[in-house]
């Protein structure tokens, strides 16, 4: 898209329409109009992803894959149409590289074990930030207290950055396997330099898995540009119902490991000898899918790109800067990760003087004003911060900068009670 076509889309872009289609936005809390700061927890739904849920239930609704009766074929039809659409929104070379799971918790899970399991063996290592989600630490110590393998991290700058050339090469070692890192952080924001960071890792022959869940929701993602050899993301995150996911892997990758889990769907013959597993990606689906997200998911890709993602990218860009700028004029204010908001994404964290976080969240909340407090499920990230935790706003297409003020108004007010 060229810069005239740019400012097209951002001219068109109709915030009080795109919050039309979010009724819950227009409800009411402690009698006060609803202020919904938390998106990078999880995003509210557009009616259209929850109407077509429910039309799949209520005239779509049998098991997928194993029926042959008209209503099945039916549910596995938008099942695996979902799925070639997730293909197309990452820009996958293949559907088989795309494989459903509850998100991108379970995503991370699955590599974990199967990869611990099949290519790496005591002392090896798993390279991470020092930014990352417990979903992306966790799994890896499971593998580290099972198998004997090495979690290391790589450091970041007082601003939250990671200095990926140098660092990579000094923490890669002859015992490094694979590099696991979040794209953007969802406590500061911080949008990492994979690209970068799978280039190096590739010139020593590792691997790659990118943590998508902050970035999918906001800017468009190329897995193939990337060159990741894993990426996961969540549908709750962008518009799409809860308990869905999705993990990308390189067919060569996915062909190398085991399956995850075992049962229903994932089986090609099981005798009382032996097993064998059915083709990619049926491979890691074991039991039924929840056929009913992935049709939820689709449909709040569709919602994305009716929007356009450029456009979206501008108008998140816009309240993220205008959120800084706003919060700097409060006495004691403290924002942490880069100050530019164009190395950020739709996410500032923060706190206030002596206020603690939770306080501060807590009387916020009175206001009608949904933000997020605590460790963000990130508590190494709080020790490298030397703090407990943060105050974090998080941005969405349908917010606004009226909300930020009401935000920036309600810091002012809470600063005041101090």
């Amino acid at each position: 898209m060229n810069s005239e076509e740019l400012a097209t889309a951002v001219k068109m872009y109709d915030i009080n329409k795109v919050r039309d289609d979010f009724p819950i936005l227009g409800r009411e809390v402690y009698k006060k109009p609803l202020v919904y700061l938390d998106n990078a927890a999880t995003t509210q739904k557009p009616l259209c992803v929850l109407d077509a849920m429910r039309e799949e239930y209520l005239n779509v609704n049998a098991n997928v894959h194993r029926g042959v009766h008209y209503l099945s074929q039916q549910a596995t039809d938008l099942h695996e149409a979902a799925r070639e659409k997730v293909r197309q929104f990452i820009n996958a070379a293949k559907t088989e590289e795309i494989v459903f799971t509850r998100g991108t918790t379970e995503a991370i899970n699955l590599v974990a074990q199967s990869f611990c399991e099949s290519q790496m063996k005591e002392g090896d290592e798993v390279l991470v930030t020092e930014m990352e989600h417990h979903s992306n630490i966790v799994p890896w110590q499971l593998q580290a207290m099972k198998r004997g393998i090495v979690v290391k991290h790589l450091p970041m700058t007082d601003d939250g950055r990671l200095v990926c050339c140098d660092d990579i090469a000094t923490n890669i070692t002859d015992r490094t396997k694979l590099v696991s890192v979040a794209h953007v952080s969802n406590v500061l924001g911080t949008i990492n330099p994979v690209k970068d960071i799978i280039t190096l890792a590739h010139e020593h022959g590792i691997p790659v898995l990118v943590d998508g869940a902050q970035s999918a929701p906001h800017f468009r993602v190329d897995v193939q540009q990337l060159d990741c050899d894993f990426y996961a993301f969540s549908g709750h995150k962008m518009y799409g119902p809860t308990g869905i996911g999705v993990l990308y892997g390189k067919e060569e990758w996915l062909e190398k490991l085991p399956p995850y889990q075992g049962g229903g769907e994932m089986i090609d013959k099981v005798t009382w000898e032996r097993t064998t597993f059915e083709r990619l990606p049926f491979k890691f689906e074991a039991g039924t899918p929840d056929y009913v997200a992935t049709h939820g998911l689709a449909k709040a890709i569709e919602y994305i790109e009716s929007l356009g993602f450029e456009a979206i990218q501008q108008h998140e860009q816009m309240l993220t800067r205008y959120c800084m700028e706003q919060l700097q004029t409060i006495d004691g204010m403290k924002i942490y990760g880069p100050m530019d908001a164009s190395k950020k994404d739709a996410v500032v964290s923060f706190n206030v003087g002596d206020i603690h976080h939770l306080d501060m969240g807590t009387l916020l909340d009175r206001l009608g004003i949904a933000v997020r407090t605590g460790h963000h499920c990130a508590q190494p990230l709080m020790d490298r911060l030397g703090i407990s935790g943060t105050v974090r706003a998080s941005f969405a297409l349908y917010n606004t900068k009226e909300e930020i003020d009401i935000l920036v108004a309600g810091i002012r007010r809470v600063s005041q009670m101090f």
